[in-house]
């Protein structure tokens, strides 16, 4: 009989079905770092969404056989140590191909068209004592013509770009950072901070891809783009951008912080910046609408009846 434990319940609100195997069901609505050798102990099936299972931990848990991540990111495990020792590693895959893209886009519209910065002068009461029937203090960008450079090109960054030609906006998708070669299609890294007005992250965080967004990066790209980031906290060097925005050089729409939940020392969450009307910083929400997240739940069970059988899907290690 399998011994299941969801180490983050909390972190996914929707029905969750027992599955149809035979099995011991644990959960525990969030786990601390302290707490996780002693909840797995027994555990055959761990459940994880941002958990962090790394190989030392993992070396205590002789009786774990399968990590049954419920998102699609897996940087918070230790693939290699799971590879080696034979525990399998199933993701989640599509579930936030919707509403992904839909909040992508939502933040480039608020920001484009300065819809943070309109909303604070009509509370301050501009419209109200304006002469003229509206006024024009924040110069408004339309979508259309402009042009969206993108990292990465898996679903999500696809599907952020079919809205986005529906926009009429111009793609470019950017080649790896330092590649010695420029593929068919794509573009050099350079040459995307270079020309696009929209900079949007769908790339995962790993060794080649932290910090990728730096001082240099935020310096190369033109003054006045918007900066997205959807992905992971981890690909941008927050102070670097937090220097940028302040300058007034760029703009930026945030949904990922490098740790979360955040520090209260994070650059970003400085109370200049989450006024500022070119910074929008959201929690870490982008993917959970509640349609999403039913799909979630049940891949993720779909997961554990998987390997039950004896064929894993959706395996990462």
């Amino acid at each position: 009989m399998e011994h299941i434990v969801f180490l983050e319940r909390d972190s996914i609100r929707a029905r969750l079905r027992r599955p149809n195997f035979p099995h011991v069901w644990e959960e525990y609505s969030h786990t601390a770092p302290d707490e996780i050798v002693q909840r797995l102990r027994t555990a055959s099936i761990a459940i994880t969404n941002k958990v962090v299972l790394s190989g030392d931990t993992l070396a205590q848990l002789p009786k774990l056989r399968m990590i049954a991540g419920a998102a699609t990111g897996t940087d918070n495990l230790d693939l290699a140590w799971c590879r080696s020792h034979g525990i399998v590693v199933s993701n989640i895959r599509g579930y936030a191909v919707h509403t992904v893209p839909e909040h992508v886009m939502m933040l480039i519209l608020a920001l484009r068209r300065q819809l943070l910065a309109y909303r604070a002068d009509l509370a301050a009461g501009k419209w109200q004592a304006a002469p003229l029937f509206c006024f024009f203090d924040h110069p408004i960008r339309d979508l259309h013509g402009s042009t969206l450079g993108l990292v990465g090109r898996g679903s999500l960054g696809q599907a952020v770009a079919r809205l986005a030609e529906a926009f009429g906006m111009r793609l470019l998708w950017g080649e790896h950072q330092d590649a010695p070669l420029v593929r068919p299609g794509y573009v050099a890294f350079e040459t995307l901070l270079a020309e696009a007005d929209v900079l949007s992250l769908h790339c995962p965080l790993n060794d080649q891809t932290r910090g990728m967004i730096g001082a240099a990066e935020l310096a190369a790209m033109k003054a006045g783009a918007l900066l997205i980031n959807t992905a992971r906290g981890g690909l941008v060097d927050e102070r670097a951008l937090a220097a940028a925005l302040k300058a007034g050089r760029i703009a930026a729409g945030f949904d990922v912080l490098s740790q979360e939940p955040p520090r209260a020392d994070n650059p970003l969450l400085e109370p200049e910046l989450l006024s500022a009307p070119n910074f929008i910083l959201t929690p870490h929400v982008g993917w959970a609408s509640d349609s999403a997240m039913q799909v979630l739940a049940d891949q993720l069970i779909d997961n554990l009846e998987a390997f039950a059988s004896g064929n894993p899907r959706n395996r990462v290690a």
